[in-house]
């Protein structure tokens, strides 16, 4: 009894993990990331009415910030795996860092991340294929998972 309970306690603590990770497989019509770009992968579990979700990237970059409010600039680019029809992600460079300009106190210094401007890129829920993009090394992706309300409203025609 005391195998079993040592197998299924090794067999729990590793699905989680298992489940996350992308099969070397499911990347093979992935380019490779060129020389000092790095390939982000994310690898979405499956979910019940996953077409009622939707995902969030949010690429930047932690910095050190004060009270104002900052952004990178850059292009997070849509690209195709040819022969395989895969939408991936790209983005060649981070560009410098601006801020509104606003007289800060002096204890306000603190390390945060710091997103690219423009509005959030939403990506379909997706748990068959993985999301993968491709960044300077210094660059952090993150994304966020958003889930629609299961109630709807009706417009009022007028």
């Amino acid at each position: 009894m005391n195998r079993l309970n040592t197998t299924l306690a090794a067999l729990l603590t590793t699905l989680p993990l298992a489940a996350c990770a992308t099969p070397p497989a499911a990347l093979k019509p992935f380019p490779q990331a060129e020389a000092g770009q790095v390939r982000h992968v994310i690898a979405l579990p499956a979910r019940d009415n996953e077409a009622d979700q939707r995902v969030e990237l949010i690429v930047g970059k932690t910095l050190e910030v004060d009270c104002n409010t900052r952004w990178l600039g850059g292009e997070l680019q849509e690209k195709t795996v040819q022969g395989w029809g895969y939408s991936y992600y790209q983005l060649d460079q981070l560009g410098p860092a601006a801020s509104t300009l606003m007289a800060c106190p002096d204890d306000s210094r603190r390390q945060a991340f710091v997103p690219l401007r423009g509005e959030p890129l939403l990506l379909r829920y997706n748990s068959q294929l993985p999301l993968v993009v491709y960044t300077p090394a210094d660059v952090e992706v993150r994304y966020r998972i958003w889930s629609a309300a299961p109630d709807s409203e009706a417009a009022v025609p007028q």
